[in-house]
């Protein structure tokens, strides 16, 4: 019987389907004592939207390696099971706080997985950090997750700050821009990390001015915000809030028809348009990952076969929230399977030398501050109901539009 606040998770009970092509099966020699993993998520609440994308991922990697028979360790590729423990936070920091601490103290997990969102995952880390524990990081992206947990948190995303640092050279190089104006959520430090990457990047494509003006998140009155925004007639426009603040100030799209180049964090997700429709077309936003860029990685499967196996489990295509949790489960077993432990200095140790591709992109952590610098960007603009991966990115797609909703 499950406990209050526990959710059931038993992949071995989806439906009957053959062990995945990429799977590296080990030797047949399987420990009964299962490897425990846990994750707080934001299955109710602001950000459960988000939340549960990530817990899909999470639940395909759990599903695909029981199917595999287990967590391969070492080079005698001996196997263990794997077993997911999840409670739901609420898209509340405090909960996401608690539901570590029981995850570490009552359950005693061998791997602990992060929650959704920079908030919940800073508040997680001192506790990671206190019991000696990996905080294996796929929905944080503040800079300031890295840099306080710089000796226990190992991130497959890229930093807040790197979201939108190239799009003033964008900008710059398409239209000219030389003004550039920053809306972002003041509480937090997820937005405050997109406008420092903007700023610096707006300073080095030589614009003349890059003005930020901080909200209250959730926003009320968008139109007030923007008017305040165009006194200085800005050439480029950027917006970090929450979801649905980057959706209230793009839906005044009317207010904005001066501006060359308009752009927003949540412009990433294909939620994003069936949200606003006719309003989204011709606005930039960031992708941890589009589909199809990736397809031969050195290490787990390729996007295409992830998006089949992702529509096949839960009648839907997956968005980068999904593939980065996903991916971070594959990072988690290519750790155990070089390290042959469970010892989290040893894992923490194969995670910092470790530089490989995954369907996610590339996976490299600067050695001495576990900062993830080998994965990258993609820029993608919606034209026509499609996103487009813009260049420069760093990638060279295989498909020019992602033309399936995430």
């Amino acid at each position: 019987m499950l406990r209050k606040g526990q959710l059931s998770e038993d992949p071995a009970k989806q439906e009957s389907e053959p062990t995945p092509l990429w799977a590296e099966k080990g030797t047949g020699v399987t420990s009964h004592e299962s490897v425990v993993a846990g994750v707080s998520v934001s299955l109710s609440g602001s950000l459960r939207r988000q939340g549960q994308e990530a817990y899909d991922g999470i639940r395909l990697w759990v599903e695909h390696v029981v199917r595999a028979g287990g967590l391969t360790f070492g080079r005698n590729r001996a196997n263990r099971p794997l077993r997911l423990v999840a409670l739901d936070d609420a898209s509340s920091v405090s909960r996401a706080r608690g539901n570590a601490a029981r995850l570490l103290t009552e359950e005693r997990v061998d791997l602990l997985l992060g929650p959704y969102g920079s908030g919940s995952t800073l508040a997680v880390v001192p506790l990671a950090a206190a019991h000696g524990k990996i905080l294996w990081n796929h929905g944080g992206a503040s800079d300031a997750v890295t840099e306080a947990g710089s000796t226990c948190v190992v991130s497959v995303l890229s930093p807040a700050s790197e979201y939108l640092r190239d799009l003033p050279r964008l900008a710059r190089h398409r239209t000219g821009a030389q003004r550039a104006m920053v809306l972002y959520a003041s509480r937090g430090t997820f937005a405050s990390s997109i406008r420092r990457g903007v700023e610096a990047g707006a300073r080095a494509a030589g614009f003349d001015i890059v003005r930020a003006i901080a909200f209250d998140s959730p926003l009320h009155d968008a139109k007030a915000l923007l008017r305040r925004a165009l006194t200085d007639s800005p050439n480029l426009l950027v917006v970090a809030g929450r979801f649905d603040d980057d959706v209230a100030i793009i839906w005044e799209r009317q207010m904005l028809k001066t501006i060359g180049t308009v752009a927003c964090v949540a412009a990433g997700a294909s939620a994003f348009h069936h949200e606003l429709h006719a309003h989204a077309e011709g606005v930039i936003g960031p992708s941890q990952w589009e589909p199809h860029l990736y397809e031969r990685p050195s290490i787990g499967p390729s996007s295409d076969w992830f998006c089949s196996e992702f529509r096949r489990v839960f009648q839907r295509n997956p968005g980068y929230v999904a593939a980065q949790s996903y991916t971070m489960g594959i990072i988690i077993g290519e750790c155990i399977r070089r390290a042959g432990s469970l010892e989290d200095r040893e894992l923490l140790a194969a995670a910092r030398r470790l530089d490989t591709t995954t369907l996610y992109g590339r996976f490299r952590l600067d050695p001495s501050t576990s900062r993830q610098v080998g994965h990258e960007i993609v820029l993608v603009e919606w034209r026509s109901g499609r996103k487009y991966p813009l260049a420069p990115t760093g990638v060279t797609p295989t498909s020019s539009p992602s033309d399936r909703g995430d």
